[in-house]
């Protein structure tokens, strides 16, 4: 079989035409290597540059190397957190004609760290209560669009801060099955697999001295189930409410808002007697900030990046000369917002030298920038300006920051 290159996009194939299909991966050269941490996979797997993007590539079967390709695609189109799909490579052989694998090729996830790196310095419980609701979050949303993991692991996903806290990105959706919907025994399935694999994966690195004395790998296996339920029942759960209490119903919308989910469709049901409203939101999907901030901005950050900045924005706006709500004669909010882009975001991430960055994109930066804003007015009882922060920011905590910032080889 020839070699045969199956990419989304039809300027790949040229580039990656260059990289040496006819060496197995385990032994491609430096030079055509990118020193990124790697998670435990039970496949080999490398980052290489093919022109300006970095990749992961990994070595598996042709049919599982083309079913995971389609899937990720298909995860692609509903708008689940995953790494993004690239190409297949199938028809290798080696310089003497014997077969290779196949290879699975993805897009580098920007900023993001496997979890065993970022156990490289003992993490603090808060910080991995935080892992936790990450990944309960990717496995709920997984699980309303239909998709059993077969896997959830630490190992499969990639974690990448966000304002603060952490989002997580499936991996590895070779295990996968997308329906139409998910039975409670196929998700119960999963969350059990869950459980089982963290505290594994906790137990090996308690084993390695890597995991902080006060953690129980078993109690943390176990708090990933108490979360996605308690995630979960707030999600589908049906409500019932006195009739007239329309703010009630708001009220729950304002709850799933909060969560970071959007209610995309509802259905409303009175009683018979006309005393009572249940309540069923049936579709929702995460969000709802970053829809937001993208409508407005064409900032594209992710969810608690963008609630942050959301905030900025509008306190910003309500400084404005024209900025008038519900006033016809008033600048349009997205007039506005572009403003906010142009004369206040972009030049404060500019402001910072981009070799203090490290791997932050600009959301986080700005979200960065805020933090020690609202921090350094705190402490001054009155409110420092932004200009100010940024300049103490660049003194002060970037220099300090910066190796841990940068990723780390293998």
């Amino acid at each position: 079989m020839a070699l045969q290159i199956n990419a989304t996009n039809p300027e790949h194939p040229a580039l990656l035409l260059e990289l040496p299909w006819h060496l197995p991966l385990e032994e491609w050269p430096e030079e055509y290597l990118v020193p990124l941490p790697r998670g435990i996979s039970r496949h080999v797997v490398r980052y290489a540059r093919a022109g300006d993007e970095v990749i992961a590539v990994k070595e598996l079967a042709r049919r599982p190397a083309l079913r995971e390709y389609e899937l990720l695609r298909d995860l692609d189109r509903i708008g689940i957190p995953a790494v993004d799909p690239l190409a297949v490579v199938t028809g290798r052989t080696d310089t003497a004609g014997e077969p290779l694998e196949s290879v699975l090729i993805t897009r580098h996830l920007g900023g993001s760290m496997p979890y065993r790196s970022m156990f490289e310095t003992t993490l603090r419980p808060a910080t991995m209560h935080r892992l936790m609701d990450a990944l309960a979050v990717l496995l709920v949303r997984l699980h309303l669009a239909g998709f059993a993991w077969g896997d959830c692991s630490l190992s499969n996903t990639l974690f990448r801060r966000d304002a603060g806290a952490y989002a997580a990105y499936l991996v590895d959706a070779e295990t996968g099955d997308l329906h139409p919907e998910l039975s409670v025994g196929q998700r119960e399935y999963d969350l059990d697999l869950a459980r089982v694999n963290i505290s594994g994966e906790l137990l090996d690195l308690e084993a390695s001295g890597a995991l902080h004395p006060s953690v129980d790998p078993i109690e943390f296996g176990t708090e990933i189930c108490a979360r996605y339920t308690g995630l979960w029942r707030e999600l589908t759960r049906t409500s019932v409410y006195p009739a007239g209490k329309h703010h009630y119903i708001e009220r729950r919308i304002r709850r799933l808002n909060d969560l970071g989910f959007d209610v995309a469709e509802m259905q409303i049901e009175h009683a018979s007697n006309g005393d009572t409203v249940t309540f069923v939101p049936k579709v929702v999907d995460a969000g709802h900030h970053q829809r937001q901030l993208l409508r407005l901005t064409g900032l594209d950050a992710e969810e608690n990046q963008a609630r942050r900045l959301l905030n900025d924005l509008e306190s910003w706006m309500a400084t404005q000369d024209d900025y008038a709500p519900g006033d016809p004669l008033g600048a349009r909010p997205e007039v506005l917002a572009h403003r906010w882009v142009r004369e206040v975001f972009r030049p404060t991430v500019r402001s910072v030298p981009p070799e203090l960055r490290g791997p932050m994109d600009a959301a986080e930066i700005y979200h960065e920038l805020l933090e020690h804003r609202w921090y350094l007015s705190e402490r001054a009882q009155h409110d420092i300006g932004l200009d100010t922060a940024v300049e103490d920011y660049i003194r002060n905590i970037l220099p300090k920051a910066r190796e841990t910032l940068q990723p780390t080889d293998d």
